[in-house]
C-alpha cells in the first residue's frame, strides 16, 4: 500500500473508528461518576469521614445506656427515724441502716402513734418505729436492701412495712432463730401487697 492510499484509508475508515471508541469511553466514564455521585449516604457519612461517624455512633449509643441506668449511689439515703425512748430494738435498727450506707436523723418521741398518723400508716400494719426515707414511709424492721429496692424502683406506693416485731429481723436478731416475715407495701388507699418475703431458719 502506497503512502497516499495509507492515508486516504485512515482518514476515511480509521480516525472515524478511532474517534467513536474515545467518545464512548468519556461517555460511559461520565455516567459511572454521575451514578457514584449519587449513591445514598447518611447524614454522618456527609459530615464527617467514616471513622469519625462510627465514633460518633458509638458515642451516642454509650451516652443513651448511660442515660437509662440509675445507679443507686446516686440516690442520697437520708433516713428521719421517731421512736420511743423506751425501744432498745429500733436502736438496733438504725445501726443496721448505717451500716448500710444511710445518713440517719433520730427522733425520740414518747407519742409515736402521733407520728403514725400523721404519715398514716395502717393500724394492721403498725411496728414500733416510723421513718421517712425520700418521702416514703418506712413502717417496722425492713431490711435495708428492701429500702433500696424501694429508691431504686421507685413504685406508686406510700411505703414499705414489716408489721409486728418478727425475730430475726434487722433490729431483732435472737441468735439463729429467724421467724418468717414478709415486707409489705402499702398505698394511700390502704391497698396492701407483697414486696418481698422471707423464709424463717
Amino acid at each position: 500500500m502506497s503512502h497516499k492510499q495509507f492515508i486516504y484509508c485512515w482518514q476515511k475508515w480509521l480516525l472515524p473508528i478511532l474517534v467513536r471508541a474515545v467518545v464512548m469511553i468519556c461517555l460511559t466514564a461520565g455516567v459511572l461518576g454521575i451514578l457514584g455521585s449519587v449513591a445514598p449516604m447518611s447524614h454522618a457519612q456527609a459530615v464527617f469521614p467514616s471513622s469519625v461517624a462510627a465514633n460518633v455512633q458509638l458515642v451516642s449509643t454509650t451516652r443513651r445506656i448511660q442515660d437509662q441506668q440509675t445507679p443507686l449511689k446516686s440516690t442520697a439515703l437520708n433516713a428521719t427515724v421517731y421512736h420511743s425512748p423506751d425501744c432498745n430494738c429500733c436502736g438496733g435498727w438504725i445501726d443496721h441502716l448505717k451500716a448500710q450506707g444511710f445518713k440517719i436523723t433520730d427522733f425520740s418521741t414518747p407519742d409515736i402513734e402521733t407520728v403514725k398518723q400523721k404519715y398514716n400508716v395502717p393500724d394492721n400494719l403498725s411496728s414500733c418505729h416510723t421513718a421517712i426515707v425520700n418521702g416514703y414511709v418506712i413502717e417496722g424492721h425492713v431490711p435495708a436492701d428492701d429500702i433500696k429496692r424501694l429508691l431504686q424502683e421507685k413504685p406508686n406506693v406510700a411505703g414499705l412495712s414489716v408489721p409486728q416485731m418478727p425475730v430475726g429481723t434487722p433490729g431483732m436478731e435472737m441468735g439463729n432463730r429467724k421467724d418468717p416475715f414478709s415486707v409489705l407495701s402499702f398505698d394511700r388507699k390502704d391497698s396492701v401487697a407483697v414486696f418481698n418475703k422471707y423464709p424463717s431458719s
